[in-house]
């Protein structure tokens, strides 16, 4: 995926920014599930301060039932991004959203499947990150009845340390993934570069490409 650069901007959750307007969406494949096979897609964007991220997800209902930052997301409706700066090394950054705006930031240090996670101590305003959603057709409350909603974030260089030595330049090279789980019918799943091995979304060795331009 190639990522264009861009001056920071306001996030209001909707993905109005005029500077949107530089990234093409990127539709992520559906994965697995038995339900509906909702569309999502998402755009990327890099500025000097950070990476920007925007999802739009097809959904009928909004599965999320957790009001709190740093809950287990991962068990109701959420989209992810995950972010591997250096690729010679293991360990890289996930980023969680729900639905109802709550937040996961994780540091991942992945020895040979053996994940060990870390979440932000101490959390300053220099190091936060900036997260909107917005709902269509329906409120944003848990089990509310929608057409679709839409994840937009700023994750700054400075929180993802120390998986970010240096943050990235034209003609930086760095793999990731971009992942949505959905329960409308049980566990359905969406992933941009998909897993070849064990059905093990965390097999770095089979992220995608972020080409910064």
């Amino acid at each position: 995926m190639i990522i264009k650069q861009t001056e920071d901007f306001n996030i209001t959750g909707k993905g109005d920014a005029l500077q949107w307007n530089k990234a093409a969406w990127t539709v992520i494949p559906f994965l697995m599930g038995n339900g509906k096979k909702y569309e999502t897609k998402a755009k990327l964007l890099y500025s000097e301060a950070g990476m920007y991220c925007l999802f739009r997800c097809e959904d009928d209902t909004l599965t999320a039932t957790m009001q709190q930052d740093l809950m287990p997301l991962w068990e109701e409706d959420v989209v992810e991004i995950f972010l591997q700066p250096d690729i010679s090394q293991t360990n890289y950054f996930e980023y969680e959203i729900s639905p109802l705006n709550y937040e996961l930031p994780l540091t991942i240090f992945n020895s040979a499947g053996n994940l060990n996670r870390w979440i932000p101590f101490q959390y300053p305003y220099d190091r936060k990150t900036k997260h909107a959603v917005a709902v269509q057709g329906g409120e944003q409350l848990p089990g509310a009845s929608v057409r679709s909603w839409t994840a937009e974030f700023f994750i700054p260089y400075t929180l993802m340390k120390p998986v970010l030595d240096e943050p990235p330049v034209p003609g930086s090279r760095w793999k990731g993934n971009l992942y949505r789980i959905d329960y409308d019918h049980e566990r359905e799943e969406t992933l941009w570069a998909l897993f070849k091995n064990n059905g093990n979304f965390h097999e770095y060795d089979n992220f995608g490409f972020f080409h910064f331009e």
